[in-house]
């Protein structure tokens, strides 16, 4: 994959990441007071780390899963694995990575997984 795509994408995942932990921040006022004195750069990694009992009720599942993609996609593209179908390997075409920059699958692998759920 392209080195600026992947710059592009990094940094999209990075404001996604920041984007809930704001929510959270302006939403959660137990949350709020457990980030108040923190570096700010702290508070991209909050995720990162291990979440407390408190953390993951101001969460929610649904945020708490994206934080976790995120930190996946992120760990990816630290170790080269980013845009590579978790299921199959092939590369993860550039427009879902850029709808759904923490893809883990392919379309095709996606769907399969999908129909096996219903």
């Amino acid at each position: 994959m392209d080195k600026d795509f992947i710059e592009r994408m990094h940094d999209a995942l990075q404001s996604l990441k920041k984007e809930i932990i704001d929510n959270l921040i302006s939403e959660n006022t137990e949350f709020r007071q457990m980030v108040e004195g923190m570096d700010p750069k702290d508070l991209v990694d909050i995720a990162a780390e291990d979440i407390d009992r408190k953390t993951i009720e101001a969460i929610g599942v649904q945020e708490l899963k994206r934080l976790r993609l995120i930190d996946s996609a992120l760990s990816r593209i630290q170790n080269g694995r980013y845009g590579l179908c978790m299921k199959c390997g092939k590369k993860i075409p550039t427009e879902r990575l850029e709808a759904i920059p923490y893809a883990l699958m392919c379309i095709d692998c996606k769907t399969s997984e999908e129909r096996r759920n219903r």
